[in-house]
Order: C-alpha cells, then sequence, then structure tokens
C-alpha cells in the first residue's frame, strides 16, 4: 500500500512540522524563550562587564580573584592579561574582549570564543532539523499504524478472490479494540460463512451426484435387460417410470432446496394466510395415509394464527416434518401435535416413536441427504428437513430437534407472524 502510506506520511508530517515551526516561531517573535546562543553571549558579555569594572575599583588582585571564581562557577575561558602597547586601550574592545586602562598600565580581558563558525552558522537551523526528524518518525509510525490492517484486509480480500475462504486476519490487529478490529472480525465472520457454503455447495453436489447415480444405474440396468429380453417390455417400462418419478421428486427437491438457500438474496411472495388451516390441512391428509402402519395423530391445535408468509414454503415445510414423522414412528404409535401461539410467533412441536437419533446428530438430520445413523430406510433422500429448515428460516424463524424423554423425535417449527418484524434474540430468549 505505498500509495496510500505515502499520503498519509505527508499529511501527518507536514501538520506536525507546521504545528511545531508555528509554535516556535512565535515564541520566538515575542521574544518567550530566548535562545542557547544568546543566553551564552548575554553571560560572557556580564563576565566581561564585571571583571573590566572590579580591574578598575579594585585592582588587578582583585579582578584575577574573581576570575579564578568565576572559572570555577562559569566557565567561559575568563582571562586577564597586561598589554604593553598602551594605545591599544582606546581601540581594542570587541565581543570578546575588553581592554582597561588602570594606573597607566592597560590590561586585555578576554573569554573564548562560545562556538565554532559552523556552529554559529548552523545553529539557527538545529531547531528546524530537529523538528523535520522527531516529526518524521512519529509521522512513519501513525502512518504505518494506520496502514497496516488495511494492507491486512486488502491481503484477506485478494485470497477471498482466489478462492481461499479459509483465511483469516483478526489475530494480525496485534491487540486492537477498534473499529479496524471490528471490521477485520466481521471480515473472518464473513470468509467463514463463505467457506461454510462453499463446503455446503461441495457436499450437495456429491451426495445429488451419489443420489442420481442409482436411478441412472438402474435405467442403464432396464436398458441391458430389454436388448437381452425384449419381451419383458412392459414390466421393464413400468420400472422406467418409477425411477424416473424417483428422478424427478429429486430434481425437484433439490432445486427447492437451491431456492432457499439462496433466499437470502430472493424477497418472499408473502400473502396473508392463516397457517393453522395449513396445518389442519396436512394433518388431514397425513391421518389419512398413517392408516395404513396404525398410526395415530393426536393434535392439540389453536384457532387461527394469521402471518405474512409465502404459503407454499411454509406448507412444504410443515408437510415435511409431519410425514417424515408419519414415516419413521414406531407402527402401532402415536404422534403428538401441539400448538403455541403469541403476539409474534407460532411455535408448532411435531413429536413421533420412532427410533430417535444420537444427540450429537440432532444438527446434522437438517443436512441434505443426511439421515440419523439408526434410522431404518424408508425412501426419500433426506432433504425433507434441510429444506423445512431453510423454508421456516427465510421468513426468520428457525426449526430445531430434541430428544423427548420417552423417546423418539420431537421437532419444533417456530413460525413469525410478520418476517421482517421478527427478533429472534426477542422471541427466543
Amino acid at each position: 500500500m505505498p500509495r496510500l502510506f505515502k499520503k498519509f506520511f505527508l499529511i501527518i508530517w507536514l501538520t506536525l512540522a507546521a504545528s511545531v515551526a508555528i509554535i516556535i516561531l512565535t515564541l520566538n517573535f515575542f521574544e518567550t524563550l530566548p535562545s542557547a546562543s544568546r543566553l551564552e553571549r548575554q553571560k560572557r558579555e556580564v563576565v566581561l562587564e564585571l571583571a573590566g569594572n572590579l580591574l578598575v575599583t579594585e585592582g588587578e588582585d582583585a579582578a584575577r580573584r574573581f576570575v579564578r571564581t568565576s572559572e570555577e562557577t562559569v566557565p567561559v575561558g575568563l582571562t586577564i592579561a597586561r598589554i604593553a602597547e598602551p594605545g591599544i586601550c582606546v581601540d581594542g574592545s570587541t565581543a570578546e574582549t575588553r581592554t582597561v586602562l588602570k594606573d597607566g598600565v592597560c590590561y586585555r580581558i578576554s573569554v573564548s570564543r562560545p562556538y565554532s563558525v559552523v556552529l554559529d552558522t548552523l545553529g539557527p537551523f538545529v531547531p528546524g532539523l530537529g523538528i523535520l526528524i522527531s516529526s518524521a518518525i512519529s509521522a512513519a509510525a501513525l502512518a504505518r499504524y494506520l496502514i497496516r490492517p488495511v494492507v491486512h484486509l486488502r491481503d484477506g480480500l485478494s485470497a477471498l478472490a482466489h478462492g481461499r475462504f479459509d483465511v483469516r486476519i483478526g489475530h494480525m490487529m496485534a491487540g486492537r479494540k477498534d473499529e479496524v478490529s471490528a471490521l477485520a472480525h466481521d471480515f473472518d465472520s464473513s470468509a467463514a460463512r463463505l467457506q461454510e457454503l462453499q463446503q455446503a455447495q461441495q457436499r450437495l453436489f456429491h451426495d445429488i451426484s451419489h443420489e442420481l447415480r442409482s436411478p441412472l444405474s438402474r435405467l442403464q440396468a432396464v436398458g441391458g435387460v430389454l436388448r437381452q429380453n425384449p419381451a419383458k417390455l412392459d414390466t421393464m417400462l413400468e420400472r422406467m417410470d418409477r425411477e424416473i418419478e424417483r428422478l424427478d421428486a429429486l430434481v425437484g427437491e433439490a432445486l427447492t432446496l437451491a431456492r432457499l438457500t439462496a433466499g437470502s438474496r430472493l424477497s418472499l411472495k408473502t400473502q396473508t394466510l392463516d397457517v393453522i388451516d395449513l396445518l389442519n390441512e396436512i394433518l388431514g391428509d397425513a391421518a389419512f395415509e398413517a392408516q395404513a402402519r396404525a398410526v395415530s395423530i393426536t393434535a392439540s391445535v389453536d384457532d387461527s394464527f394469521l402471518a405474512e408468509v409465502e404459503g407454499e414454503l411454509i406448507y412444504r415445510a410443515l408437510e415435511n416434518v409431519i410425514r417424515n414423522a408419519v414415516k419413521y414412528t414406531a407402527e402401532h404409535s402415536k404422534i403428538v401435535v401441539r400448538c403455541e401461539t403469541t403476539d409474534r410467533l407460532l411455535k408448532v412441536c411435531v413429536a413421533d416413536q420412532g427410533p430417535g437419533v444420537r444427540r450429537d446428530e440432532l444438527e446434522r438430520i437438517f443436512q441434505p441427504f443426511s439421515r440419523g445413523t439408526d434410522a431404518a430406510p424408508r425412501g426419500g433422500y433426506g432433504l425433507g428437513l434441510a429444506i423445512a429448515r431453510q423454508a421456516v428460516e427465510c421468513h426468520g424463524g428457525r426449526v430445531y430437534a430434541s430428544l423427548p424423554d420417552a423417546g423418539g423425535l420431537a421437532i419444533m417449527l417456530e413460525i413469525p407472524r410478520q418476517p421482517a418484524m421478527f427478533n429472534p434474540a426477542r422471541d427466543w430468549g
């Protein structure tokens, strides 16, 4: 990120340098803080003046004692020397010397030159040079602090663009707790979600390919039988019809699941429906089909629950859960359906008396083409519960499973009255 770093660096550097320079110029203009060279020059002038006055008033011995004492406290290189030519006392004084005439003797009082020519020349520029160096270091450190997370974010986005969904940058924030670190953690959450979706997509492709292979293999076998024995045409055609129906059902469920998986990008075609009416219709059909296995359905259903939903999706969700219970419950058992309504939510619990699942499989059974380990094969492709969950979640609700104490499996559906107003944190506690 060299361009952005240069921009940040120049802006911060010029701001710091200009601020400090203005402060120093202001102080110099009002002479609030005299410079070191000025103080040194004033000190030497005072020492020279005191030594000259003392020589004139007290004599040479007193002046030399002053020189020894002053060099111990204020070392400025003060010396006193006699001059053989008295005429120099008239015009021999300079900034570093004083000439004094005492009792007909000419004395020269001098101090050493405080600075070299180089220091005298560069002295006024030293503060400015210090400002430039210190502000450059500060600007570079601050610019690096600001740009470093942007570089990490750029590298992370570049990795995502190349399909590396396992990249994470939150640990590179070096303990920062600000908006930038929050952005990095949001990036990690997005990358994790993309990785999860990619893995789910790959798993779905694999499972669909596996499920399609069986009916296609059987259709291929039918073709082989017909070639060997054309007399079995009618029987093989019936078999082909069954396999084609299975393929059609599988493709239909796969398309429904694909549509629901993309539900976050699609708007629901909602209408006001009584979900209880849909449930009663499904229960009536399921009770008729359950008679073949001597299964009864006990329902405790409220009068009505008007909600803004897409009827087809909610119907599929309820139907899949109830038919799944009829399919896997034990013969001569019963299925219990209970409803509970609130101002914002309809809770439907469907409990069967089947073999159930292991506790660690309560989430896995909602994945496409997944069934419980101990579940008996009863047809279907393991897409019903996955479709039910996706259909309800598209409305802002949720579907989950639990293991009742009496055995079997219980599926809970929570359907909001208005998806836009649904708040999971509020309604689920």
